[in-house]
């Protein structure tokens, strides 16, 4: 049988999601701890890769097994084995064509960005952080630059396995409560190191040292050497994917209610 598991996962202690030589990833923990509770090898396919110190707050995975276990017993038991920055939220039996990652209708990020003199200290690992103070009118000009249907290369890594750069941002919504921002983004799917180039360019335009001509103009060259520095992965949180409602696959756990800012509003 083919099941979905939903995770959320603090990223701080891994070499990101995707299992790789040496360890030390999300991946090898979950892989391990399945094949700990199924007492067999399990294999997974995640809905959305994140880097090194990306977190995630619903990262959906499939996986195959003939172990007939109820739903629940998929969760407590494979949280048994896992240690406690990474836990599974959900079980679901899927159809046996379900794919976590091609059959993603869409992925949404949330970035965290502390507005502060000091950097952050009980949040650190948690929230990105700028010194510079930002204009939120700024913000926004800067953000509608870059919504629709776009060629991102201006924003991909070279390390980019994508086959086509052309990608919709269908969204960017900004709140703010207190020192921080809360900036989502929603798209068809997204680059590497897609969001965090953006946020270093928004940071950019709304710190006053650019104008969001200029990001226009970033966005129209497709050269990622004329945009700011990828943006550090702190604040980066994976809010999952979304497929279609027939396949009743949950897009929200308890950790979205962890997060500063959900209800706030943005004022200028």
């Amino acid at each position: 049988m083919r099941l979905a598991l939903g995770l959320s996962y603090r990223g701080t202690a891994y070499r990101g999601w995707q299992s790789q030589q040496g360890g030390g990833t999300v991946q090898d923990a979950l892989e391990a701890a399945l094949g700990r509770f199924a007492a067999c090898e399990v294999r997974t396919l995640c809905a959305g890769r994140t880097d090194a110190g990306v977190h995630a707050l619903n990262q959906v995975v499939h996986l195959d097994t003939d172990r007939d276990r109820e739903n629940y017993a998929w969760v407590r038991g494979t949280n048994t084995f896992l240690p406690p920055d990474i836990a599974v939220q959900w079980c679901r039996r899927v159809p046996d064509h379900f794919h976590a990652r091609n059959g993603a209708r869409g992925r949404r990020y949330v970035y965290l960005l502390l507005e502060s003199p000091v950097r952050p200290a009980i949040e650190s690992g948690q929230l990105g952080w700028t010194f510079r103070p930002l204009d939120g009118a700024r913000l926004r000009a800067a953000a509608d630059v870059l919504v629709g249907e776009h060629d991102f290369s201006a924003f991909r890594s070279s390390e980019c396995q994508a086959l086509s750069p052309v990608k919709q941002l269908r969204e960017i919504s900004i709140r703010r409560q207190g020192a921080i921002w809360r900036l989502e983004f929603e798209g068809s799917a997204f680059l590497h190191h897609m969001v965090r180039n953006i946020m270093g360019c928004l940071i950019t335009v709304a710190s006053g040292r650019r104008e969001p001509s200029w990001l226009a103009g970033v966005l129209a060259s497709r050269d990622r050497k004329l945009a700011s520095p990828t943006f550090m992965p702190d604040g980066l949180h994976f809010m999952g994917p979304r497929y279609d409602v027939e396949l009743a696959v949950p897009e929200r756990t308890p950790a979205f209610d962890a997060l500063p800012a959900d209800t706030a509003v943005l004022s200028y």
